[in-house]
This record gives C-alpha cells, structure tokens and sequence, in this order.
C-alpha cells in the first residue's frame, strides 16, 4: 500500500508538471521559439554550466562544515558525491533526494542519517534566508516591475485566495491543537514512554537530527561558511544573467532584470514537482514579459538555463552514483582482502 501511494504521488506530480509545461507552450509560435534556440550563442550558455559546477563544488564544501561538528568528518569527495545524488533524486521525486544524500553519506562514512538530515534542515533553512534577502533587494531595485508581477498573478483569483487563507486559518487552528494535545499525552503518560523501545529510538532520532541543525552554531570559520553562503547565491545569479547574453531579446537586459529572474525562478524551482519543469518556465516567461521580452523569446530563455542545469545535474548525479558504488565495491574488497590476509596469518 505504502509503494501503491508512493507511485501515485510521483504520476500525480508529473501529470502536473506535464500539463504546466503544455499550458506555458500551447498558444506559442514554435517557428519563432525554435529559430531562437537555434541561433542562440551556446557560449554563455556553456558559461553558465562552468558557474553551476563551481556552486555546486562550493556547497559541498559548506555542507561538509557543517557536518564536521557533529563529530564526524566524511570526506569532501564523499559529501559532493552524495550531495548530486541527492539532486538527482530529487529530479525523480521531490524533497526525495534530502534523505537519498543522507543515506549515502551513512554508507560510505558511517554518518547517522538523522544527523545529516538536521544538517539539511539547517541549510534549508539558510537558504530560504537568502531567498528572502534577494526578494528584498529586488523589490528595491525593481519595485514597479515585480510589484506588477504579483498584482497581475493575484488579481483574477482574489477571491480564490480569500478562501485558501480562510483554510490555512483553520488549518493552523487544527494544527495547534494537535501539537497540544500530543505534548499533553506525553508529558502525561512520559514514565510509560520511556519504557517503550520505540519511544527511545524516536528520541534519539529526534536529539541526533537537532545536533545536525545546531551544528551551524559549532562551525570551526563562521567567515568562511558564510563566504561560501554567498558565493553560491552569487553564483546562481550570475548564471541567470550570462544566459541573458545568449538569446537576442535578452542580450540588453541588466543587472536588475537577473535579479528578478533569481527571485522568481528559484521559486519556481522550489514548487513540489520534479525539477520545477512547468512552473519555472510559467514564472520566468511572465517576468521576462514585464521587461518587454515576447513570450517565445522568454520561453526560449527559460528552456536553455532550466534545461541546461538539469541535464547538469544527471551528468554529475549519475557520474557521482557510480563513482560512490565504485568506491564502496573497493572499499568491501580491500576489507575482504584484509581480513582473509589476518586469518591466513593466524592460522600460520
């Protein structure tokens, strides 16, 4: 039952990523968009990817200090390995490559997945913060523009959203009194818990995950953690923009521009279906229409970095998969040898 349901999510998030697709492509001129993407200049496009890689590289880096102060120290080839499998697998299914990254790190430097999560809780969680700061400052910078944006993306659905906060109100109401109730009947029934195996797995589980978020507290060069943090932003906004230099219509467009298409097409990456395939090409085509791009240039711009990035990620995903079961098969091999090598030597 629980594979039945499994498999129905992940159809039931491609159908949407599917039809999001079809929706962004079914009034366009493909002529037109095929002629741009053919006569697109592949260089800044190949810059692009230079500049993924280098994130990329720059993340595992983080990562890795984050995971050092809980004790364990897995090595940086191993963390950047496991960290574009778990990338790739979230191609697949959505927040699935969270705990499939934690998972390897577990198998190959006996890193506690609950710790790792936690570090990943924590790096979410620093993301998001730099997601805000960049809707921050690009309201700043373009205002008019991405003020527009969201007026026109509300405007026909008010009342809908009216009714959606109504829910979430209830919601959260719900969700509360849950959380109530549930620390009610564990501070009430706490002496019978802690006699139940389960109940001390599930707190053990629970204390290793918020040792894996409070790591960040424990960092070795804060400087350094942060540089990487920013560096990495820096990164991803740099691809947006260079791809502006491949495409005609978006040769012109400035810094600003780049800033918005960071914005809204890292929350079109964030929604729950596989690689954002749909909604990102949806927002970052609407953006570009408020600086004057046609629409089958703007989804001409979208389809090289969303494609680009992603067959990024199966190639590096992929040569990190094999790679980790490479190492792993020698690593069994190597401990097989030994211990025949210690047993012969016994017996002599």
């Amino acid at each position: 039952m629980k594979k039945l349901l499994s498999v129905l999510k992940y159809v039931l998030l491609l159908g949407i990523s599917v039809f999001l697709m079809w929706y962004a492509l079914k009034e366009l001129d493909f002529q037109r968009m095929w002629a741009e993407l053919r006569n697109a200049n592949y260089f800044w496009v190949g810059v692009s990817l230079v500049m993924g890689v280098v994130a990329y590289i720059s993340r595992a880096f983080r990562w890795h200090m984050q995971i050092k102060p809980t004790g364990y120290d897995p090595s940086i080839l191993n963390t950047y390995r496991a960290m574009m499998v778990g990338y790739l697998a979230n191609l697949v299914l959505p927040r699935m490559g969270e705990v499939v990254r934690c998972s390897m790190l577990k198998r190959t430097d006996g890193v506690p997945v609950n710790t790792g999560f936690g570090t990943v809780i924590a790096e979410r969680f620093i993301d998001m913060l730099m997601l805000l700061l960049a809707i921050g400052v690009a309201f700043l910078v373009e205002f008019e523009r991405i003020q527009g944006f969201f007026l026109d993306l509300l405007s026909d659905k008010f009342t809908n959203l009216e009714q959606v906060l109504a829910s979430l109100y209830w919601v959260l109401w719900v969700f509360l009194g849950a959380t109530v109730v549930i620390i009610f009947v564990i501070l009430r029934y706490l002496s019978r818990l802690r006699k139940s195996s389960y109940f001390s797995k599930a707190v053990e589980f629970f204390k290793g995950m918020l040792k894996g978020v409070f790591s960040i507290t424990k960092l070795e060069n804060q400087a350094v953690f942060w540089g990487h943090t920013l560096f990495v932003w820096l990164m991803y906004y740099c691809m947006s923009v260079v791809v502006f230099f491949a495409l005609p219509a978006t040769s012109d467009l400035g810094w600003g521009a780049g800033l918005s298409i960071l914005v809204i097409g890292t929350l079109g990456m964030a929604a729950p279906v596989q690689g954002g395939v749909g909604v990102y090409h949806l927002l970052v085509q609407a953006t570009l229409l408020l600086y004057g791009v046609p629409k089958e240039e703007g989804m001409a711009y979208a389809l090289l970095v969303h494609t680009s990035q992603t067959l990024l990620v199966v190639l590096m995903g992929v040569v990190s998969f094999v790679a980790s079961m490479v190492h792993r098969r020698r690593t069994v091999n190597q401990r097989a040898a030994e211990v025949n090598t210690s047993t012969h030597e016994l017996k002599r």
